[in-house]
């Protein structure tokens, strides 16, 4: 999934201190979170999350009702991915290798990306990025119990989703690496450090291998990263440049499809276990969405990842905002207003998931005026070049 940023992660100085989280230098920074990925001849142990971790909270009786869903998921889920003869590729928006136009066509790439500014590269290299990391992603689809892909080539239709998914999502960070390669404006190889620094940090989604929170971060995550790339496309499209345009667009539709799917299956989760499924979505907004690139760092910046939701919060690409918009959405997508027949302990989470996309417009309404003060920072991915926050 091309997993996006959460904007409630970005600097003090744009989003309310109750919203935003610790610092990530002081908290897990990624130059902390690593093992294969510390930097070249640190002797530094690997630091742990200060957070209590908590794992395999789904109870086992529930984990059966995963395996009752089986049939459900290649009726209702699998439908929805493309056969991969349908299915576009990195090579139908690029200049062809082989093509006695291509140095011309390389040339008029690099004409149209000289028109774009800084900023908006700084949110594509994030996104591009973000995307790179899927082996992470993977990882964590395969750390939940009941639907993990047991032998890394199960024909349950749980495992043969997530294999597919990834297949998918996997063109997404091929695409945009290429273009940024071929577009000259970006510097490769510490976009290339970034990478690795980041798959080798991982992610921590708070998931709890519990598949409920799961499918709840997946679904939240897809809208966002959506949202974020359908904003990428209509900016490029404002720049001029409409082949770069329908590169974010149509990244943007994979991930409304694969936003259905995992609509879908929280939705029949709400129909099958409505408290179970209450109780989750509440606990996993009461944890914040954790953005699976938090941990993003190219060797120099530790808030490299507060720098960047920041740039693309100010070009409206993904903003705060839309984080209580996805909320609501969501509230509103799955009916939870309607839930009947729930224990105490599901009406609160209820009441509690209700009322938030309102607390969190109006925290961010308190925040604004900090925002216009937001100072420059350079970027590594642009060659140093300042950019503001």
């Amino acid at each position: 999934m091309a997993l996006n940023f959460n904007p409630m992660t970005t600097s003090q100085s744009q989003i309310p201190s109750c919203f935003a989280l610790p610092s990530m230098a002081t908290l897990s920074s990624p130059k902390f979170f690593m093992a294969s990925t510390l930097r070249s001849g640190s002797k530094e142990s690997l630091k742990k999350p200060l957070h209590v971790q908590i794992t395999h909270s789904l109870p086992p009786q529930k984990i059966e009702i995963f395996k009752s869903l089986e049939d459900w998921v290649e009726r209702n889920i699998l439908i929805l991915l493309k056969p991969v003869e349908k299915c576009w590729q990195p090579q139908d928006f690029l200049p062809h290798p082989t093509s006695d136009g291509f140095h011309d066509q390389v040339k008029e790439l690099r004409e149209r990306a000289k028109e774009i500014p800084d900023d908006y590269y700084v949110v594509l290299v994030g996104d591009m990025i973000t995307e790179e990391a899927l082996p992470t992603y993977q990882t964590m689809l395969n750390t939940l119990d009941g639907t993990r892909d047991e032998t890394g080539a199960s024909l349950t239709s749980w495992a043969i989703w997530t294999r597919a998914w990834t297949a998918e999502e996997n063109r997404h960070g091929d695409l945009l690496n290429k273009y940024l390669y071929l577009s000259g404006r970006v510097d490769m190889k510490q976009i290339e450090k970034t990478i690795q620094y980041l798959i080798g940090s991982g992610m921590d989604a708070h998931t709890e291998n519990n598949p409920y929170r799961g499918f709840i971060y997946t679904t939240f995550q897809e809208r966002a990263t959506f949202i974020s790339h359908g904003n990428t496309a209509r900016l490029a499209k404002e720049h001029g440049d409409i082949n770069l345009a329908q590169i974010c667009g149509n990244i943007a539709a994979d991930e409304k499809r694969h936003e259905t799917a995992y609509t879908k299956i929280v939705e029949k989760l709400f129909e099958i276990d409505p408290d179970g499924t209450i109780l989750a979505f509440a606990d996993m907004m009461k944890k914040k969405i954790r953005m699976p690139a938090e941990f993003m760092y190219d060797g120099r910046d530790d808030n490299l990842f507060d720098h960047f939701a920041a740039v693309a919060q100010r070009l409206g690409v993904y903003t705060a905002k839309d984080y209580a918009d996805v909320v609501e959405f969501l509230v509103e997508r799955w009916k939870v207003k309607d839930l009947t027949g729930l224990s105490a302990d599901g009406r609160k989470a209820q009441d509690y998931v209700c009322k938030l996309a309102p607390i969190i417009r109006k925290l961010l309404e308190k925040g604004q005026e900090k925002a216009k003060q937001a100072p420059s920072v350079p970027f590594s991915w642009i060659f140093d070049r300042q950019v503001k926050l």
